[in-house]
């Protein structure tokens, strides 16, 4: 029996299949924690979602940016972007049944080891709090009034925690933490333009995990959104989106040793090259 996590698949499912026979993947004692964006860029985001769906009693998902626009294109809210890969599960016939699935899952997962959230975490938030959190954005997200939550997802305001916060722009802020969050102030200000490296980072911003004294440095903290910055391995967190919808890799973590397996890219998944990683 084990336990991987794996980072962004966002629709690569031919790499992602190889990826499962890399690590001997066993539906029947093993489980997968996926750190979201499993769909959109890649060719085959409709055979991901339908793998996933089956295979739903072995994972743990955590909701990405990515897997939020899929469910808010399917709502009508917003067009489809350029490079978008959605069409194939806005037409299937069991498309309701894969995206009620969606949002279904979590935004953040916890154990008694890891805590695993698509994005990041503010810093003011402890790993406890930052379920609970979640779990206001799920109840949302989950409930027969979720297109009402949908349509007022997008914004990049409030762009700071304050527990004052209410209605929706607290579920907005939170959302925005947890699924797009990659640099902010030692504050918690969030930016949300930067996608590059860590070298490259805006004057005045510092990656989420490096805010001194963040109130969640007692967990080990899985995550992925950040291609640019590639595998990265700390002490207490464990970055996993490796690029492989730009060519690079998709990276398998064994929660129980911490072995990282990889398999390349396949040319099968046609990733859309775009100017911008997201």
């Amino acid at each position: 029996m084990a336990t991987y996590a794996i980072g962004d698949i966002q629709g690569c499912y031919y790499t992602f299949q190889a990826l499962l026979g890399r690590i001997g993947f066993n539906q029947e004692v093993d489980e997968l924690w996926l750190v979201g964006d499993l769909v959109n860029r890649g060719s085959g985001s409709l055979e991901v979602l339908r793998w996933c769906y089956e295979h739903r009693n072995s994972l743990k998902v955590v909701l990405g940016n990515h897997d939020l626009h899929a469910l808010v294109v399917a709502a009508g809210f917003v067009n489809a972007h350029k490079g978008d890969t959605l069409d194939a599960i806005l037409q299937a016939p069991d498309r309701d049944i894969l995206l009620t699935w969606l949002r279904h899952q979590h935004l953040v997962y916890q154990n008694e080891s890891y805590l695993m959230v698509h994005a990041g975490l503010l810093p003011q938030w402890t790993g406890d709090q930052a379920v609970k959190y979640a779990a206001e954005v799920e109840l949302a997200l989950r409930s027969d009034d979720h297109l009402s939550f949908l349509a007022h997802m997008y914004g990049n305001q409030p762009d700071s925690w304050n527990d004052e916060l209410q209605g929706l722009d607290r579920l907005r802020v939170i959302t925005n933490a947890m699924t797009r969050l990659r640099v902010c102030t030692e504050q918690g200000v969030m930016e949300f333009s930067f996608k590059g490296e860590l070298s490259d980072i805006p004057t005045g911003f510092v990656p989420w995990f490096d805010v001194k004294n963040r109130a969640s440095q007692d967990k080990h903290v899985i995550f992925g959104h950040w291609s640019a910055l590639g595998l990265q391995q700390w002490q207490s967190v464990y970055a996993l989106d490796t690029g492989c919808l730009w060519g690079g890799q998709l990276t398998a973590m064994n929660l129980e040793t911490k072995v990282i397996t990889q398999v390349p890219s396949d040319p099968l998944d046609k990733p859309i090259k775009l100017k911008l990683r997201s």
